[in-house]
Order: structure tokens, then sequence, then C-alpha cells
């Protein structure tokens, strides 16, 4: 299963997991069923606010899997259609979260913990 990590810091296995999967700088790419890592910068880290394309943010990459502290509401939608399943990170390291998600334990993003702004308000809870 191939997952995607945005991360602040390319640190490989030990980089933090981001808490917003648009701005974040790098992602790291594992495959938890084997050995591959791969980092790459976020081509589409300066988009304007509610305007993230994740297809793009991913470098067209094709996972399985996103693990992030938090995401928009479109973000999240997005890749749901694109069937990547989003998951809510614990706080740590991408070894840390992937050990969780082989193991069946990292929790699914519902639609009512995303983040998002509009106006000044906010909207939903954010989970990070």
């Amino acid at each position: 299963m191939k997952i995607a990590f945005p991360v602040l810091e390319d640190k490989g296995l030990d980089s933090v997991v981001h808490g917003h999967f648009g701005s974040a700088p790098f992602f790291v790419f594992i495959d938890v069923d084997g050995d591959s890592v791969e980092v790459f910068e976020n081509p589409d880290q300066d988009h304007q606010h509610g305007n993230c394309n994740p297809m793009s943010a991913l470098g067209g990459r094709r996972v399985d899997g996103v693990v992030v502290g938090g995401i928009g509401g479109g973000a999240l939608k997005k890749l749901n259609n694109d069937g990547i399943t989003v998951y809510r990170a614990v706080e740590g390291s991408v070894k840390e979260n992937a050990l969780l998600i082989k193991a069946g334990n990292l929790p699914v993003f519902e639609p009512s913990q995303v983040c998002g702004h509009h106006h000044g308000v906010q909207i939903g809870e954010c989970s990070h």
C-alpha cells in the first residue's frame, strides 16, 4: 500500500507529519508493504487557501492513502473521489504513523473533522 505523508522538513522516515495537507513543503511517499521511501517538494504549496489541487500537490503520483494532521473539505473530497483514503495522523514521525496504519490503527478522516475558514469564521473542527 502506497501512502503519502505531508511534512515540513525532509528527514525521510523521521520527518514529522504536518498538520495541513496542501501547504506542506514536502511529501514523503512510502510503500508500507515494502521498503521504498521517496521525498519530493510539493509543487502546489503556494496555492490560494481553499484551492488546493491534491493530485498536483502529490506530483501526479498515484497513492492508496494520505496520512495528515489536518485537511480542508475540498481536498478531502477530491482525494476520496480519486479513491484515496485520508487518515488522521497522530503526533509523531512518518515511521510511527506508518506502523499504525499498517496495523490498522489510524482513523479515517471524516468530513466533520476538516479544517476550513470562511471570512474569518472557523468551519468544522480541525482535528489537529
